[in-house]
Order: structure tokens, then C-alpha cells, then sequence
């Protein structure tokens, strides 16, 4: 769960931590008092995108960081994925930290655990611990595929959504290669034969890899011989054939530095390191000799090098490669060259794609089934749900709508129909709901499906737009009754919700200079009574509002 949120130069914010805890927790303040910014703030730190709007006035950049708790049972998944992305593991696998700094410039830095992360992992750590329901969710709702990805999601049925969307990938992808086939025609024939015809030639040239480089070290040499003896053999001479060779120098200097060693020891050293070169010089010409006498010097041998270098230099030049790059040419057009004689084997082609259709047809209706199921259970529970929120005779059917041909999301449409009122036909949610009855419908659908969620944090974001009175009571037991099971964080503008909160926060604006700052402090039971108050009677607190705000609370 969230444990702790701090903000440093965001908005209007100059500097603001805030400890959240377990249970439902409301956020409430005036209009424009900034209640929405902790939400925005709390998004950055997930991966949403960042803007340089959002720094504080006067000030060169925002600072947002977040320290979630990790419960027990999902310990173990968030340290796979911290391993598997390289970052290190906080507390054991406690807790998880995130950071996000956005720059007065547009850019934007991310950190997890401390270490430098991208949005996209940033999102994908936040996905596991935070759902977000705004408070135009209800309009996402009036888009099929939003539909959809909510039922899917509900149900647990990712893994095989993904298996569906892979299989008629890969059935679309051979039908295009199929309908290629069959229309390349001549075309294909003619780089068939071209292929052939280079395959042939690069065959029969042969070339190895590495040769080009070997070739070319054995050439230098073999052109070079007389160069390498004449300087072989004048090494030797100077070494140790002449009168005054540097083996005799170094005989003689050897012979006075071993005399006189016996007079003073610290010139051992020097001694040492003269005996040593002589003995380096002696192996040095020992080994010149022994390269004369194997040196290979065939001329026979220098003109095969010599045709060898002119042939795959002219096969180099005519294919447009370096020397060295016609061993991986040659492979190339032998794979190009199989690619292409399977392509136009026709009836190969359509044999692959019927078994790939097969495939995606038995994954897509082993969804469909699942999805039929999911459907009917949800539609009961979300109209038990509607019942609580004056829509009694109500109810939400979820239709699977059947398509002409398949596709990547399966084989059918899903629309959300809803039936206002007792013995009315279910049509269309977008045709039929009313705004205040979209609004209500959604919030069923977002906490009933929320139950169902491994997400230990919820947040609801005006989500109770539109509706009041007895409804927003319901809405406010709701919402407690599921923060008996996660975390809730509920930015509301209802008394009914608010009084219901096990915590309360409260979000205020103050001026200091020309400078405005937003503020959140945790109310008490008497706060609460004030704000509930506010929240009833607006601008004027009377005793009568007072006493309505206690009588909420006292239900709870």
C-alpha cells in the first residue's frame, strides 16, 4: 500500500510529505484548493507523461517520490520483477520506492529503489501497485473496446487475450505471404534465378572466413622475402658476427661487472640486469636463425596467393561488399535463395495458414466462452449493485456481440446494455444512461470490479460526480466496505462519502505575497465535524449543518 508521499516544488505545493495508512481514506477541500494535485503528483511518480507546467512558479524543478509497503503475498512477484529489471530489492522486499524529477527544460528523470529507471518500467512497477478510477471514467465507459479491456481484466483473462492477439497475428501475417505468392508471379521467378545464379558462383568461389586477412598477411610476406632476410641477416651480424657485436660488448661488460661486484654488492643489481640481457640477446639470435632456416619462400606459392587475392577482389567489387563480408554473403543468398523457394511452394503456404486460422480459432473461442461466463456474472453482480444506488428494477446486461470475421481482440464485440428501470429493454449504455445514472452505473462497475483486483491500492477520483443525497450514502458504505480489503484513497466533494472515510484529509489554499500554496493536514473528530459542516452549508457554517455533519459521522 502507499505509505508516503512527498512533494517538493510541484504546482502550487513548496513542500508537502504525507503519511497514508491502511483503510479508506477521503480527500476533501474547497474548489480549486488543489485537491486533484496529489492525484497528478501520484501519477508522474507512476509514468504518466511530464510537463514543465507542472514546477512551481520561481523555481527550476519538481521533485515527487512515493514509498509503497508491499504486503506479503505479493512480495515475492515485486522482487522477480526488481531482479529481472536489475534493480535492487529495499527493507528485504518491504517496501518500494519511487522517484520522479521533472526539469524546468521538459525533461524528466525516474528512479526506482534509487536507480535510474524509464517510464516504461515506472509504469510497470505502478501497475502493480496503484489502480486509478478518474472521474471520466464513466465516459471511457461509453467506448466498446474500454468495455472490453474492463471485462477481460476483471476476469483474469490477459494471458489468453495476448495468446488470441499473437495467433491471428500470425494468420494475418501468412495470408499476406500466401496473397504475395500468388501474385509475384513472374517476378518472383526472375530474383529466384538471379539468386541461383549468384548462390552458384559464390559456391564455386568458395570463400572462408577470415581468409582475406590471412591471404593478406601471407602475401606481404612472401612479396617481401629478400626485404625480411637481408634485415634478418643484418640483425645477426650486428647481434653477434661482428668485431664488435653486442654479444662481445655485452661478453666484456658482463666480465668487468662481476669483478667488480667482489669490491662493492650493490652493484649486483646491475650485474644482473647486464647477464640478463646478453641472455635475452643470445635467444634473439638463436631465434633469427631458426626463422631463416623455416622461412617458406615458393614463388609458386606467391603466385596462387596472388590469383586467389584477384578473384575474391573482383567477386568483392562486382557483389559491392568488402573481401572479407563474401563468406556471409555467400550464406545469405543461400538462406534468401530457401525463403524464397518457400514462399512459392503455394500449396505449403496454404496448408501453414489453415493451421494457423485453426490455432487462432480454438484460443478465440476458448475466450469467448470464458468471456460469455465473466459476463453473465458481472452483469448480476454490477445490477445488484445499481439496486443500492436508485436505479431499483434496474439492470446491466453485458452482450457478446458476434463479429462478420474475427480479430485480434477475438471473435465478438462486447457492449454494456443497461436497463433503467423494471420491464425496459436493455439497449446500448451510450444510447440510454442519463449522466447522473452514467455516473452511478460506473462507480457500481468500478468498485465491483475493483473487489476482484490484486491492486492493494485504489484510488477514486470524483468518481461520485453526479449523484447525492441517500445514494451518495451508499456510495460512501461502498467504498468503506472495500477498504476493508485495499487501500482507498477517494478525492470527494460529498459529505455522505466523506463521513464515511476511516481517515480524512483536507486540502486548503493559502496565500502568502503574491505566492499561492496549497496545504494538507489530517483532520481530527472535531475537524472533521467542520469540514462535513463546510461541505453540507457551503460558505456559512450554522449550528444546523454542525449538527447534521455530527449525526454522518456518528453513523459510521
Amino acid at each position: 500500500m502507499l505509505q508516503t508521499i512527498a512533494l517538493r516544488d510541484f504546482v502550487i505545493v513548496d513542500a508537502l510529505e504525507l503519511d497514508f495508512t491502511s483503510g479508506f481514506t477521503v480527500l476533501t477541500g474547497e474548489t480549486g484548493a488543489g485537491k486533484s494535485i496529489l492525484l497528478d503528483a501520484l501519477g508522474l511518480v507512476l509514468g504518466e507523461r511530464a510537463d514543465s507546467s507542472q514546477i512551481r512558479e520561481g523555481c527550476n524543478r519538481a521533485e515527487i517520490s512515493a514509498l509503497f509497503q508491499i504486503d506479503a503475498e505479493a512480495q515475492a512477484a515485486i522482487a522477480t520483477w526488481l531482479d529481472e529489471n536489475g534493480f535492487p530489492s529495499e527493507d528485504q522486499g518491504h517496501s518500494l520506492f519511487l522517484k520522479r524529477i521533472v526539469e524546468s527544460n521538459g525533461r524528466s528523470r525516474a528512479f526506482i529503489n534509487g536507480s535510474v529507471a524509464t517510464l516504461a518500467q515506472l509504469r510497470e512497477a505502478g501497475d502493480q501497485l496503484v489502480d486509478i478510477h478518474g472521474q471520466h471514467a464513466h465516459q471511457l465507459l461509453l467506448k466498446g473496446g474500454a468495455q472490453r479491456d474492463l471485462l477481460d481484466r476483471h476476469a483474469g483473462l490477459g494471458a489468453l487475450v495476448s495468446d488470441v492477439s499473437s495467433a491471428f497475428r500470425a494468420a494475418h501475417d501468412l495470408r499476406k505471404q500466401l496473397a504475395q505468392a500468388e501474385n509475384a508471379g513472374q517476378d518472383l521467378a526472375r530474383e529466384r534465378e538471379r539468386l541461383e545464379w549468384q548462390l552458384e558462383e559464390l559456391t564455386e568461389l568458395a570463400p572462408i572466413a577470415g581468409e582475406w586477412l590471412t591471404i593478406q598477411s601471407d602475401h606481404s610476406r612472401l612479396a617481401n622475402a629478400a626485404k625480411i632476410i637481408s634485415g634478418c641477416q643484418e640483425s645477426i651480424t650486428i647481434l653477434s658476427e661482428s668485431d664488435h657485436s653486442v654479444d662481445s660488448s655485452l661478453s666484456k661488460m658482463n666480465a668487468v661487472m662481476h669483478d667488480l661486484v667482489e669490491h662493492d654488492p650493490n652493484l649486483k643489481d646491475i650485474a644482473d640486469a647486464l647477464e640478463s640481457a646478453q641472455i635475452q640477446v643470445d635467444e634473439a639470435v638463436h631465434g633469427l636463425n631458426r626463422y631463416l632456416q623455416k622461412l617458406d619462400l615458393d614463388p609458386e606459392r606467391l603466385a596462387q596467393l596472388e590469383v586467389r587475392m584477384q578473384n575474391l577482389h573482383s567477386a568483392a567489387r562486382k557483389y559491392k561488399v568488402d573481401a572479407d563480408a563474401l563468406p556471409q554473403l555467400l550464406t545469405d543468398t543461400a538462406d534468401h535463395l530457401r525463403a524464397l523457394t518457400a514462399a512459392q511452394d503455394i500449396e505449403a503456404l496454404r496448408t501453414k495458414v489453415m493451421q494457423a486460422e485453426e490455432i487462432y480459432l480454438k484460443a478465440a473461442k476458448q475466450l469467448s466462452q470464458k468471456r460469455s461466463k465473466a459476463a453473465a456474472q458481472l452483469s448480476k453482480e454490477v445490477t445488484l449493485a445499481m439496486q443500492a444506488l436508485s436505479m431499483a428494477g434496474g439492470q446491466l446486461e453485458i452482450a457478446l456481440l458476434p463479429l462478420s470475421e474475427g480479430g485480434a481482440s477475438g471473435l465478438e464485440q462486447i457492449e454494456f446494455q443497461v436497463a433503467g428501470h423494471a420491464g425496459s429493454t436493455p439497449r446500448s449504455l451510450a444510447k440510454v444512461a442519463s449522466g447522473g445514472e452514467l455516473a452511478r452505473i460506473s462507480l457500481a462497475i468500478s468498485v465491483i470490479t475493483s473487489k476482484a483486483s490484486f491492486t492493494p491500492t485504489l484510488i477514486f477520483d470524483e468518481v461520485d460526480a453526479g449523484i447525492g443525497g441517500a445514494v451518495a450514502e451508499t456510495v460512501g458504505k461502498l467504498l468503506r466496505q472495500l477498504g476493508e480489503s485495499h487501500q482507498i484513497i477517494c478525492v470527494t466533494h460529498l459529505p455522505q462519502v466523506a463521513a464515511q472515510g476511516n481517515h480524512h484529509l483536507k486540502v486548503s489554499k493559502s496565500q502568502a505575497g503574491n505566492t499561492t500554496l496549497s496545504q494538507v493536514s489530517t483532520l481530527g473528530r472535531n475537524e472533521r465535524v467542520e469540514e462535513i459542516a463546510r461541505m453540507l452549508g457551503g460558505a456559512t457554517i450554522t449550528d444546523t449543518t454542525r449538527r447534521h455533519a455530527r449525526e454522518l459521522l456518528e453513523q459510521n
